[in-house]
This record gives C-alpha cells, structure tokens and sequence, in this order.
C-alpha cells in the first residue's frame, strides 16, 4: 500500500476504474461479489477521492478537512485491501496483467510453500525530519539478521496509530490503522498537533495476509 495521500489515491482510482470496466467483473469472476463492490466499497472510494481533492491544495487545507480525509481513508482502506487479499490476489480469473492494470502487486512466483505466519512483530525508531512530521521506521527484529528490513515472506507493516491525551491501554486504543510495503511510514500532522503525544504499534503482514503479533505501544512527541 502506498504510504501518501495522494498516491493511495492514485492507485486506488487505477483499480476501480479497471475493476468497474465493463465486463472485467465477470470475466474475473467477480459477479457475486457486486453488490459489495457498488454498494460498500465505490461509495467508500468516493468518499476518499472527495476529501482528498478538497485537501490536496496547501492553501485551503484546513485541520477539519485534513480529519475528514483521515477517517474518509481510514473507512476506505481495508475494505481496498480486503478487495485485493480476499477477491483478486488468489483468484485464478484474475491474471498477473490484471493486477498489474489495476496498480496492484503481481503474485510472488518461484516457491512451493505459502509464507509462513508472522512470528516476530517489527523493531521500530522514530526520526522527525521536520516540524509536524513523524517517520516511524520498521525493521526485522531478528537478533540473528538486524539490518533485514522485513522478514521472508513478509508483504509489510500494518501500524496502528492515535494521538492521545493519556497512554492507552491496549492496542484496540489506536483507533488509525495504516499498512506501509516499505520502511519508513510518515504521518504529517497539522500545526495544532505539534506537542501532543503519538502512540503506535506495529505487526507484520504476509503476502496471504495472515498477521503477526503486535509490537509493544511505543510513544512520540509530536514536534
């Protein structure tokens, strides 16, 4: 998943305009599922590409459409990655060109075993390249091979995410979810944040989508 606004946005217009062309839910062996597709998940892709046209512009951004865009991408997202890990990656319908057409990833190809359950959950450090900018860096916590960015068999980080006035006490508390393929994830956040604390956790995800375990609730300062 890409870890900007405007390139979820883009890749996601990629996949719904293929997706909803005429004929290629049939032939993909999509027909069951249409209801869902018109009825969940283009409403909730409306929505997103709405409020993110109405933020993109710098000199209109405001912190209540910059919310709007949050919890517009928030609702959209899984149900975009449920699209692509439930209906199209193991569909035999579905060819590597499909997927390719709708900007999506290409099946990995070569090995006889599906990638194995997430053991381990990511090691993460925080950098702050600029005033209201958080990049959350992952890698493979593996004592044995430190400098690995993600295990073998690993498609990427979900990380999940809030601003809170006290620590949280569980990870249901992170109320944001993200998903990032490559190290590091960055949150921008606006000027009235600047001084609040972020907390995050993250946990890997295989190329079936099986998650591992969650990573401890670290902390932030946001600068």
């Amino acid at each position: 998943m890409p870890q900007n606004h405007e390139e979820i946005c883009d890749q996601a217009t990629q996949t719904v305009t293929y997706l909803t062309a005429d004929g290629n839910m049939t032939r993909m062996g999509l027909s069951g599922f249409q209801a869902w597709i018109s009825g969940t998940l283009q409403p909730a892709y409306t929505a997103f590409k709405t409020a993110f046209e109405d933020w993109k512009n710098p000199s209109e951004r405001t912190p209540v459409k910059t919310a709007t865009l949050t919890a517009a991408e928030n609702l959209f997202i899984p149900l975009y990655r449920h699209l692509y890990t439930g209906m199209l990656k193991d569909n035999p319908l579905v060819t590597d060109a499909d997927l390719v057409a709708m900007g999506l990833p290409k099946r990995q190809t070569g090995g006889r075993h599906p990638a194995s359950v997430p053991e381990t959950s990511p090691a993460a450090s925080v950098k702050m390249p600029g005033p209201g900018i958080v990049e959350i860096h992952f890698r493979d916590s593996a004592v044995d091979n430190p400098s690995r960015a993600k295990p073998a068999g690993v498609h990427g980080a979900e990380i999940a995410w809030a601003v809170l006035d006290t620590p949280p006490v569980n990870w249901s508390q992170l109320e944001h979810s993200s998903f990032d393929t490559a190290s590091p994830f960055r949150l921008s956040f606006e000027g009235d944040r600047r001084g609040q604390r972020l907390y995050f956790a993250l946990r890997w995800e295989n190329t079936r989508g099986a998650k591992g375990p969650w990573s401890e609730i670290q902390d932030a300062v946001i600068p």
